[in-house]
């Protein structure tokens, strides 16, 4: 309000120094008016530099806090969200779709307040020069008005699809970065250099289309009020020439004029912007409305301890309504129990370690841990007890001790060290310059399959769970490497309840019972001597493995 105060001074001086200072010759009020003009235009100057700063910190600190209560939000959100959402889509989503809230907050609402003060006061001050020339200028500025608000209803839609499409083509373009090796191998680039332009010209299409948009609306606004200056400049002539308006109201009405009309036409600009960043908050308001698969209201058990029995009774599950992947599943996992799933690709095993890991919900059925309803506990409870290692599992940028301690990063050298040389480890980070402090690269791609996969399973030795769920543990390993995991594998098993995925059934020997799980259900069931006696499928399974 100061800055726009003081923004004012220089109309009414105007009207001033033509009016009274000029004709009177008054030298030392030309001296004092001076002054005051030169303070005011100070004033002015000071106050819009710090009332931008502070907007434009406090902008860029409300993006930054955004940002992670929305990558706070994501992180709360089931496996499956993560399931059919691109990964780089959803980064787009949490970097960029905040970023217009610096037009709500910054800049943009400096102009927006201060020039709508600005207007107001230039409207009051222009009615009391001459309330019929004010109301001439009105007219157009309403016209402008109303067609304004019915564009900008047009074009959020536009720039809520230009977020989407954003997020796609971030998607794909991570995805092609990170599967470069694969692109290079096949020979692609040509393939994804296509879709990425497709992508591209898809985005550009859309900014064209806002960029149209908001054109058309700023040049309405020029012409309109264009045509009202005209009006104004025709009104005032026959009113000098009649002797009915002074020289300096003339000046003053024509710079109160700008002072409303300049706002005006500068709110065509804001107002794209404020629509781009309402789009935003819209796909931002998305995600942080999404449920989380922990609802406190429903998930009220917090475990301090557990014994790891693990009961699945008549579970079903589909990815899809109507498409069931598990039908009527019912099996008990004593604690410290080995439970082996085996089977051919596709029968569920992994829906059933899936659902054991709570990454998901059966549709129908339950799953209990020491007689609770799993659907009752806590996962953040849960999951404290829980250790897995995936087929492919994740390796993040860093170094082998860094990845190894993700789990515990409080952990002590000597639980370290241990772990390292449970999953033999130190029998390729020997070789190394760094030992253990040698960068991997992303997603660990220095690394061979095999050690990635010794990595995992020392990160899930140092986190010391009850429950543990193996998924083709050693399906990266050769023979030696193997025999060493087993080894490692089978002291890290004792005294947990555990769910191994295989298909090289010659490791779960000693499981505890052995599930074979085909189209959904279980076929059979006992361990590897009572399966064999039985020369059913698991025989059929074993033996053929063992010709091969």
């Amino acid at each position: 309000m100061i800055s726009r105060a003081a923004g004012l001074v220089l109309p009414y001086s105007t009207k001033m120094l033509l009016d009274d200072i000029i004709p009177n010759d008054n030298y030392a009020l030309l001296k004092i008016f001076l002054a005051a003009v030169l303070v005011a235009l100070t004033v002015q100057a000071i106050t819009s530099f710090w009332l931008t700063k502070l907007l434009s910190v406090e902008a860029q600190h409300l993006i930054s806090q955004l940002r992670v209560q929305v990558q706070k939000k994501v992180l709360t959100l089931p496996v499956s969200y993560f399931d059919n959402n691109k990964s780089g889509a959803l980064v787009s989503r949490i970097m960029t779709d905040v970023e217009g809230v610096r037009n709500l907050v910054g800049t943009g609402f400096v102009q927006l307040i201060g020039g709508s003060l600005t207007a107001i006061v230039a409207l009051i001050w222009l009615i009391k020069i001459n309330w019929i020339m004010t109301l001439s200028t009105l007219i157009p500025i309403g016209v402008f008005a109303f067609i304004a608000m019915k564009a900008f209803g047009k074009i959020r839609p536009i720039f809520k699809e230009r977020g989407k499409l954003n997020a796609d083509v971030t998607g794909r373009l991570t995805e092609t970065i990170s599967g470069v090796r694969v692109i290079k191998g096949f020979n692609a680039e040509n393939q994804e250099n296509k879709i990425f332009e497709r992508g591209a010209d898809q985005l550009f299409e859309n900014v064209k289309s806002s960029l149209t948009a908001t054109s058309m609306v700023t040049s309405l606004a020029t012409f309109l009020l264009g045509v009202g200056s005209v009006c104004i400049m025709g009104i005032e002539g026959y009113l000098m020439m009649n002797d009915q308006m002074s020289t300096g109201d003339f000046f003053a009405f024509t710079v109160l004029l700008g002072f409303m009309i300049a706002p005006i036409i500068q709110m065509s600009n804001i107002g794209s912007q404020m629509t781009e960043a309402f789009a935003g908050l819209d796909r931002t308001a998305e995600i942080m409305n999404a449920s989380p698969e922990n609802d406190d209201a429903v998930r009220t058990h917090n475990l301090q301890l557990t014994n790891g029995d693990i009961k699945f009774s008549n579970v079903s599950f589909a990815y899809e309504e109507g498409k069931e992947v598990l039908h009527e599943v019912s099996f008990d996992a004593p604690p410290g129990s080995v439970t082996a799933l085996v089977g051919s690709s596709g029968s569920g095993k992994s829906t059933i370690a899936g659902l054991a890991a709570t990454f998901l919900q059966p549709q129908s059925g339950k799953i209990t841990l020491d007689g609770i309803d799993l659907s009752t506990v806590n996962l953040g409870s849960y999951r404290q007890f829980l250790g897995v290692v995936l087929q492919d599992d994740f390796l993040f940028e860093g170094t082998i001790k860094e990845n190894i301690l993700f789990p515990r990063p409080n952990a002590t050298e000597e639980q370290l060290l241990n772990a390292v040389n449970a999953a033999y480890v130190y029998e390729f980070t020997d070789r190394f310059e760094q030992g253990l402090d040698t960068v991997i690269g992303e997603r660990g791609v220095k690394l061979s399959g095999g050690q990635r996969q010794r990595i995992a399973i020392a990160r899930a030795i140092l986190a010391d769970p009850k429950i543990l769920i193996l998924d083709e543990a050693t399906s990266s390993l050769d023979t030696e490497s193997e025999s060493l995991i087993q080894k490692s594998l089978s002291e890290l098993m004792k005294g947990r309840t555990t769910f191994v995925i295989a298909h090289r059934l010659s490791t779960i020997r000693q499981a505890n019972q052995i599930l074979v799980i085909e189209h959904g259900k279980i076929e059979e069931r006992g361990t590897h001597d009572e399966l064999i006696a039985k020369q059913g499928r698991y025989y059929n399974l074993y033996t053929y493995q063992s010709r091969i």
